[in-house]
């Protein structure tokens, strides 16, 4: 394989060497080493974004084709036999018209959408594709990722503020309740993680569960409630079904955002559909070995990690989400409250205790 990438990592190494002596040339040899990097940097976010883009687009057509497989009808197959059906929502949405009410605050209507997408983006800066692949690989990565995400809940509730509508004020209401819930018992499992893990730098929690013997060095064995836990509030952070009370059409119509129209009305779909994919990737990193084998090391072919093994882990993940929409009805909101509050947060205190307690007896095998 690196025999047939090596001319292109040659003519790369040209283009990039080119690129360097002209920033030379025009900016002179103080200011081009600065030039360079912030290229690099642009270049290396667009390659997440772009690639990120494509999954979430493609996602949704999963997501309906595995729904439709599950009760037993076609999904959509009209457009390019279903694959160009992304494609046509897309340009269907970007040719809409963007209508904001009379009475809406206009400045706060468009940024809510803004707020929601900009943390599901923002938290990819610190997010390891690999050992060396990652954008900005910081010590409190972790601590990073719970601190940008937890914006998110803001463009819930400036989008129902905004809008000017009863039904959107009371579907961000439910929706920054719910969210914030979920939170709480999130960061105690990401507790769990940290103490198992002795970091909060995601390139080391992923090398913690290295070993000779593949899964069984994973921390979803001795954090298993903490990975159900996170599991499942990623659900309901993500306002997915079950948890989708915020969007429940036979009560509030759409929720926080029933006024929005056109790209507007996308973006949140972009920000829903991004977190998931996130959260799937959090969940693969912390409990499931990210990029990891799960194969002892010593086995031929599959005992080697890569970013293939990272992605079969975000994808079923993501099945488990869409399997979760097809099967399960929607909580009533007192049960969901209840759930967050009352069962997810006294397990995991109650898990921190026994995980602290295991990790000083001789027992506690998972070290790297």
């Amino acid at each position: 394989m690196s025999a047939i990438f090596q001319p292109v990592l040659n003519f790369g190494t040209f283009l990039w060497g080119l690129l360097g002596a002209f920033l030379v040339g025009l900016l002179g040899p103080d200011l081009a080493p600065y030039a360079l990097y912030a290229v690099k940097t642009l270049l290396l976010i667009v390659c997440i974004v772009a690639p990120l883009m494509i999954c979430m687009a493609y996602l949704t057509l999963l997501e309906r084709k595995v729904i439709g497989w599950m009760q037993v009808r076609q999904g959509p197959n009209r457009v390019g036999y279903g694959w160009l059906q992304p494609i046509a929502d897309g340009i269907k949405l970007l040719m809409k018209e963007v209508i904001i009410p009379a009475g809406a605050n206009k400045f706060l209507f468009v940024l809510a959408p803004v707020m929601a997408m900009m943390p599901a983006l923002a938290a990819w800066a610190v997010i390891p594709f690999g050992p060396e692949m990652v954008l900005a690989n910081i010590d409190a990565g972790l601590l990073y990722v719970m601190a940008i995400t937890s914006m998110g809940v803001y463009g819930v509730i400036i989008a129902g503020w905004a809008s000017n509508s009863k039904y959107a004020f009371l579907g961000a209401l439910r929706s920054a309740a719910q969210i914030v819930s979920y939170e709480i018992a999130m960061g105690f499992a990401l507790v769990g993680v940290l103490m198992a893990a002795q970091s909060l730098n995601l390139v080391e929690i992923v090398q913690g569960q290295s070993g000779t013997y593949g899964a069984l060095n994973w921390f979803f064995i001795p954090l298993f409630p903490f990975f159900l836990i996170y599991l499942i509030a990623g659900v309901a952070e993500t306002n997915r079904a079950p948890f989708d009370v915020a969007e429940g059409e036979s009560e509030i119509v759409a929720g926080f955002h029933v006024e929005y129209s056109g790209m507007t009305f996308a973006v949140f779909f972009l920000a829903e559909y991004i977190s998931m994919i996130l959260v799937a990737t959090l969940c693969s990193i912390m409990f499931l070995g990210g990029w990891l084998s799960p194969f002892p090391a010593s086995w031929p072919l599959v005992g080697f990690g890569g970013f293939h093994w990272l992605f079969a882990k975000v994808f079923f993940v993501l099945i488990l989400f869409i399997w979760f929409r097809a099967t399960f009805p929607r909580y009533r909101y007192d049960q969901i409250m209840r759930l967050g509050w009352k069962v997810f947060i006294p397990i995991t205190i109650v898990w921190i205790l026994v995980l602290g307690a295991w990790m000083q007896t001789p027992l506690w095998v998972w070290w790297k």
